[in-house]
């Protein structure tokens, strides 16, 4: 009898980085507090990243894949109870922030990366979707430049310093843990106390 396959990223590590996020007091310009949303959005980044990394080294089917990367979506984006209106608005920028890097898993998981264009190419062709406010398309361009950040493509983070703050940077920002959990995919340690 084998093993159950590990289980990449659960409600419970999810809910421990609620309650500290609940336990600290968080001020986005202080450091810590920023390192802190930060581990938050690179853990589940990592969650994925493994995932991608076990589907291309056959140890996950496709639809394993998919399954498994839904139920790390479902965990990451669900409602968060927190009373801290200044907290939940933080919390929310991660889950916004993520939400980017699902789709681009699931993309690279269901069709393979990008097959024209680069990251860059996408990134813009997501911020003028954004202008237009085509958030379908936008996300559509950012989930492409993603499934190459996921090849191996390197992203320019001097991207996301020209173009205007919303949804797209926002994913940016994803797409940046993604490529760090892509090329070093080490858990985030919980306690760094």
């Amino acid at each position: 009898m084998s093993n159950p396959p590990t289980e990449y990223y659960s409600a419970e590590r999810w809910q421990n980085w609620i309650d500290r996020i609940k336990d600290e007091e968080i001020d986005p310009e202080d450091e810590d507090s920023a390192r802190l949303l930060l581990n938050l959005q690179d853990d589940t980044a990592i969650a994925i990243a493994k995932i991608v990394a076990d589907y291309d080294d056959g140890e996950l089917e496709q639809e394993e894949a998919l399954a498994e990367i839904e139920d790390v979506r479902e965990v990451v984006l669900s409602e968060v109870d927190i009373e801290d209106e200044e907290k939940l608005i933080l919390v929310d920028g991660v889950q916004t922030s993520l939400v980017c890097v699902f789709f681009a898993a699931e993309e690279y998981v269901a069709n393979g990366p990008a097959e024209e264009g680069t990251v860059a190419d996408y990134l813009g062709a997501a911020a003028n979707a954004e202008a237009e406010e085509d958030l379908d398309a936008a996300l559509g361009y950012a989930a492409q430049a993603g499934t190459l950040v996921i090849d191996d493509e390197e992203l320019d983070m001097s991207v996301a310093e020209e173009l205007e703050y919303g949804l797209v940077t926002e994913w940016i920002n994803g797409l940046d843990s993604l490529q760090s959990a892509m090329s070093d995919p080490e858990v985030v340690e919980e306690d760094e106390d």
